[in-house]
Formats: C-alpha cells, sequence, structure tokens
C-alpha cells in the first residue's frame, strides 16, 4: 500500500464501489419470488377455505389486507406492488360474491384498496430512507478513512500493520488514534487514547492526528514532534471551553525508527509497548514516562526520548487499554502478558488476527472500550530507499508479516 495520491485515489473508488454495493444490498430482494408468492398463493388458500368453512357469520378473507403492510418490510418495491394486487383481486372478488348492500360492498373495497396502497408506500418509504442511510455511510468511510489510513503502511525502515475496533460497531473511527509518518528524519509513529468517547472525543483526537502529520515531517527531534502535539491539544482544549465542551488528554506513545536498529521513544502517558523476538513476549521498560497530552502545565519536567532496542527480526506491539481493561464476565482483566507468551510464534499478521479472536473469546463479545492495536516490523532487508514503487509495498508488507 503506498501512501499519498495513488492511495487517496485508490481509496476514492473503493468509496463509490462501496456506495453502490450499499445501495444495491439495499433494494435487493430479501426473500425470492418462488418463495414469497408460493407462501402467498398457500396462506391465501388457507384463509379462503377458513372463511368459506366459517359461514356467513364471521369472514376471515378481509384479513388479507395487512398482508403487504407485513410483506414491504422486507420485500422490493415491485415484490410488494404484487402481493398488493394479488391481494385486492381476491378481496374484492371475495367481497362481491359474499354480496351485501352498496354501502358494504364499497366501504370494504375502498379499505381493500387503501391498505395496499399503504403498503407499497411503506415499502418505498422504507427503501429510500435506508438507501440515505447507505449513502452517508458511504460518506462516513470516505471521511473516516481519510482520518484513520488503512493498514498495512510501508515505509523504507518499518512495516506497519494493526487492528483496530471502536466500542460502537456502526462507527470506523472511536477514541484511539494510530499514525505513521515517512519524514526525512526517519518514520514516526504515534498510538494515542483520548480522554472519553463519543465524538467530543474524536475531535480531540483529529486534532492530535492533524499536528502530528504537520510536525513529524517537519521537526528534526522527536520531542519537538511532541511539543507540537501539546499545543495543538492545548488550542482544542480552549477552543472547547469556549463552546462549552470539557477539557480533553491524550495519552500517547510517539515512536521514532531511524534504520540503525534502535528507536527513539517519547511516552506521553501511554502502556508501554511489548517487544516479541525469537518466541519471547515481553514488555518494554519506559522510564522516562511523562504526562499525557494536554497536561503538560501540571508537571515541571519536560518530555525526553528514551532508547530501545529493536533487532531484525523483532515485532513491537503497541496498544491502548482497550486491551489491557478488557475483562470476562467475572470482572476479571485479560492477562495481556501470559496471552503474548503463547502468541509469540506467531506472524504478525497471525498474531494480530489471534489477539482480537482471544479478546473477542475472553470478553465473551462485550467491548467496553476502543481497542487499537499495532504491530511494527522492520522493513525488509534489501527493499530500495525513496518512492515505494506501485504494487511494492504490497509485496513488502506481505514478506514483513508472513515472518521472512
Amino acid at each position: 500500500m503506498t501512501i499519498g495520491l495513488q492511495h487517496l485515489s485508490t481509496t476514492r473508488g473503493a468509496t463509490l464501489t462501496g456506495t453502490e454495493a450499499g445501495e444495491a444490498a439495499v433494494r435487493a430482494p430479501r426473500v425470492g419470488n418462488r418463495a414469497l408468492f408460493g407462501g402467498l398463493a398457500l396462506l391465501t388458500a388457507m384463509i379462503v377455505l377458513l372463511d368459506m368453512g366459517s359461514g356467513d357469520e364471521l369472514r376471515i378473507v378481509p384479513l388479507l389486507v395487512v398482508v403487504p403492510a407485513l410483506v414491504s418490510v422486507f420485500a422490493t418495491i415491485r415484490q410488494t406492488v404484487g402481493v398488493a394486487s394479488w391481494i385486492m383481486v381476491v378481496a374484492v372478488t371475495s367481497r362481491l360474491v359474499t354480496g351485501g348492500t352498496f354501502w358494504d360492498i364499497t366501504s370494504s373495497v375502498v379499505f381493500t384498496v387503501l391498505a395496499c396502497f399503504l403498503g407499497v408506500g411503506a415499502c418505498a418509504l422504507r427503501i429510500r430512507h435506508a438507501t440515505e442511510i447507505a449513502r452517508l455511510r458511504s460518506a462516513a468511510v470516505a471521511l473516516q478513512r481519510q482520518i484513520l489510513r488503512p493498514l498495512p503502511i510501508v515505509t523504507d525502515q518499518v512495516v506497519a500493520d494493526g487492528t483496530y475496533a471502536p466500542i460502537e460497531e456502526d462507527r470506523l473511527v472511536g477514541g484511539d488514534i494510530y499514525e505513521v509518518v515517512q519524514s526525512p528524519y526517519g518514520t514516526r509513529v504515534i498510538i494515542g487514547d483520548v480522554q472519553g468517547k463519543g465524538l467530543p472525543a474524536i475531535g480531540a483526537g483529529f486534532a492530535v492526528l492533524g499536528a502530528f502529520r504537520e510536525a513529524a515531517i517537519r521537526e528534526p527531534s522527536l520531542t519537538g514532534v511532541v511539543d507540537a502535539l501539546e499545543d495543538a491539544v492545548a488550542r482544542h482544549n480552549a477552543f472547547s471551553a469556549q463552546t462549552g465542551e470539557i477539557e480533553r488528554f491524550v495519552t500517547a506513545l510517539v515512536l521514532g525508527f531511524d534504520g540503525d536498529g534502535r528507536v527513539q521513544a517519547v511516552n506521553c502517558g501511554h502502556l508501554a509497548p511489548h517487544l516479541l523476538h525469537e518466541n519471547v513476549a515481553r514488555p518494554v521498560p519506559l522510564r522516562r514516562t511523562s504526562v499525557p497530552l494536554g497536561l503538560a502545565e501540571l508537571s515541571s519536567e519536560a518530555r525526553v526520548t528514551e532508547r530501545l532496542d529493536f533487532p531484525a527480526g523483532a515485532t513491537l506491539l503497541m496498544f491502548t487499554d482497550g486491551v489491557t481493561e478488557a475483562r470476562d464476565a467475572a470482572g476479571t482483566f485479560y492477562p495481556l502478558d501470559t496471552r503474548l507468551g503463547r502468541l509469540a510464534q506467531l506472524a504478525p499478521r497471525e498474531l494480530l488476527d489471534a489477539l482480537h479472536r482471544d479478546l473477542e473469546e475472553f470478553s465473551g463479545g462485550v467491548r467496553r472500550d476502543d481497542i487499537a492495536v499495532l504491530a511494527v516490523r522492520r522493513t525488509p532487508s534489501g527493499a530500495s530507499c525513496g518512492p515505494t514503487p506501485a504494487g511494492h509495498g504490497a509485496k513488502r508488507a506481505a514478506e514483513a508479516f508472513s515472518g521472512r
């Protein structure tokens, strides 16, 4: 996967396809014509036979007028029109055969026709509303995918893949954030967790991501990048205060990869990463953890960088507290260190999938917080630097995450 205009145009193309697919799914029949009209014929026969057996005191055929309304919930407009037409023929014919006064027959016919038209109208409104929702959903996908880019991302120094699962399944973006940027100073990576949930938390996350993308390329030092992020959160909080929203902070882990086999890290109140190497998983000790972004005024200590070992073939696993704070039915927290020890022999992509499945099984599918996991691996040796040729990024990603 390349980064830049090619990625943007690919995303736009996928969005158009997604919009068309969503609208087609809304208009597609959920029940085949053979099953629908076969069932309708059987129901009609049963109702008519019951009506004939009940005599003139109890008329059952008029109950068929509810069928178009029921069918409109799942059928297409064409199917609903067919069902309504059939019901009108059967109900009106039955009423004319049984006889009665002029006003009784007229009122029954009018009521039947009106009920059938209402069923068709309800179906049309349902499909129209669902189509609008599908279009809005596609637009949201296009916007949110430009905010949190799809993974994996390949740079000259690393290949980053991951898992992202917002607490609200109908959204693609939550309060957790990540980004990978190729800069003149190497690759800069961030993973963070915004305080709180909902749209205000997403807004703070957007502010951090925008500042990171700019500062990662502009600032020579990793602490300079973090200072820019601190300023962005402070400005966002000042604007939030003007609009009556609460101020928020962001825990973040910012890493810099320069290709020398070691990594620079600035930890702003975030969870320490884990290093998986030679089938062993161990937490990486970070001894200079500072306050989260947005709270620098509460600390007199300046943020500093630490150096981490990152040997060839190793995987650096970063995550948010949605992983460590996942709980089972008894309230027990997810034992990440133990579970990673069992998964350390897996290739990175298999590790991410296995970890996600294990989290779902452990928590019983109950998600209490957003979940973000990034697995970073050094770019395969021998890969050329500079712009990535078309199609070569996917090859490099496959090589890195297959464990080779």
